[in-house]
């Protein structure tokens, strides 16, 4: 019996055009990618609050709204990686699209190699300054894959929820800095959980009871440390 792939980073389009949405979608499913897709602004928004993907590809001319009004609305609340597919090529666009938060920007028409490789790179930046070119971060014997969606201690997987994953993510990739629960809270939940601080606590107390379970050794004990009151911080392993 042939094993089952994985799937791999989930990815939201937003795009009006029906044959190039249906094209990208083709695509990336066949590179193993989750994928969702919708046409106007209003959805995806709906969407990404929704389901929080690891990537949101967007057009800027879309039916309901203008694109960036995504990028700035989703960068309020997160570092979730927004690359920009778009017919618009005029610098001053693509300058205001960059810093307004998009991590990178494809004018069309592209071809699905360029596409592929840039989002890639994305999805790799998106484990923070303390990852590898490959998308690692590695903490002692933990290592998170930002691009697999995989973490492992000791090469053994350790089964996180996609919730506990984009805890860890997040705080990995912000070593050494606080966190408050409140920036939790929305990167993960969205705005929408606004006040619901107890979800932080249950899933960070998740997250360090899988990583305890998977580290006998116990050298991860003190590697997500409670700042009381406020929020958590990555330590030095022990």
């Amino acid at each position: 019996m042939t094993a089952e792939r994985e799937p791999g980073p989930s990815v939201l389009i937003v795009e009006d055009d029906d044959a190039t949405r249906s094209a990208l979608r083709r695509d990336l499913v066949a590179r193993g990618f989750k994928v969702e897709d919708v046409r106007g602004g209003g959805e995806a928004l709906q969407r990404w609050e929704a389901r929080r993907p690891d990537v949101v590809l967007v057009d800027l001319g879309l039916p309901d709204m203008d694109g960036t009004r995504i990028i700035a609305r989703i960068r309020r609340e997160a570092t979730t990686p927004i690359l920009v597919i778009s017919a618009r090529d005029a610098e001053a666009t693509k300058v205001e699209a960059l810093e307004l938060g998009a991590d990178d920007y494809v004018t069309k028409p592209f071809g699905t190699a360029e596409l592929h490789a840039r989002l890639r790179a994305v999805l790799r930046r998106a484990g923070g300054p303390s990852a590898d070119a490959s998308g690692r971060v590695a903490v002692g014997p933990l290592v998170l894959d930002a691009l697999r969606h995989e973490v492992t201690v000791e090469g053994r997987r350790v089964d996180l929820t996609p919730r506990e994953f984009e805890i860890l993510r997040v705080l990995l990739a912000h070593p050494g800095r606080l966190v408050t629960r409140g920036r939790l809270l929305r990167a993960v939940w969205g705005d929408a959980y606004r006040g619901e601080d107890h979800y932080v606590h249950v899933y960070v107390s998740q997250v360090r009871r899988k990583l305890a379970a998977a580290d006998p050794e116990g050298s991860l004990r003190r590697l997500i440390v409670t700042e009381p009151g406020v929020g958590y911080r990555v330590g030095a392993e022990e």
